[in-house]
């Protein structure tokens, strides 16, 4: 049996995906692997069986496993590309669970990120800065959130294409295009335009750093007030 660590406080869904995903990605399991069943899974996590339903389908979501009803779940081809039209699907209510969508998401975001840190030049760096002080600047002057939101679409855009991976710059492509709507939303709830800009500048700092913890805490920090504003924007 695979190692399986205590859950920690984020929220169970994104816990149990980052487990099963990270003994995916290090090869604990393999494709074709059959997961634990869901009662299994659900033991040995402590966590109650809808917590794992809402994990498995989320990582099915993106691509990383395929679940079989009446078989179980098997991990996908390790080459099999993630397919964009899910993220799609997030969006246009084939998931209506917030907290479905948004660890699906930070799951996409957080390996987008850390692989473009990988591969960032000062060029890079220089250019995500300059998005950093345009944002300021439209911050403190009259909001303009369509030129605000563009800005913001630039610094992701430009962190897909540092990742180097073709997959992962079309997903963030896709995500960037999905999320226009909610977040024009987003951007009109108090403290939002700041949070956009304080997690960012966190990121390029971290990438700076080569911290790999504290990209992930930048990104953590994004998730969890995001869905504190998508909510109060609903």
């Amino acid at each position: 049996m695979v190692k399986i660590n205590p859950i920690k406080k984020i929220t169970v869904t994104e816990q149990v995906m980052e487990q099963i995903a990270s003994w995916i990605t290090s090869n604990e399991l393999n494709p074709g692997d059959k997961l634990p069943n869901e009662r299994l899974l659900a033991q040995e996590f402590g966590v109650n069986r809808g917590r794992i339903r809402e994990s498995l389908r989320a990582l099915a979501l993106i691509g990383l496993i395929t679940i079989k009803p009446g078989e179980g779940s098997y991990v996908n081809k390790s080459e099999s590309p993630i397919p964009a039209e899910t993220i799609g699907w997030m969006y246009y209510n084939e998931i209506d669970n917030l907290d479905e969508i948004y660890a699906a998401r930070k799951l996409i975001e957080s390996e987008v990120f850390l692989e473009a840190s990988k591969h960032m030049t000062d060029d890079d760096i220089i250019v995500l800065e300059k998005t950093l002080i345009e944002l300021k600047s439209l911050s403190v002057k009259e909001k303009n959130i369509v030129d605000f939101q563009q800005l913001l679409d630039e610094f992701d855009l430009h962190m897909g294409f540092c990742s180097k991976n073709k997959i992962y710059n079309k997903l963030m492509q896709t995500i960037v295009h999905l999320r226009h709507e909610s977040m024009l939303k987003i951007l009109n709830i108090p403290g939002a335009w700041e949070n956009s800009i304080e997690w960012r500048i966190k990121l390029v700092l971290a990438i700076k750093d080569h911290d790999d913890e504290k990209i992930k805490e930048a990104i953590n920090l994004n998730f969890t007030r995001a869905k504190q504003f998508y909510r109060k924007a609903d």
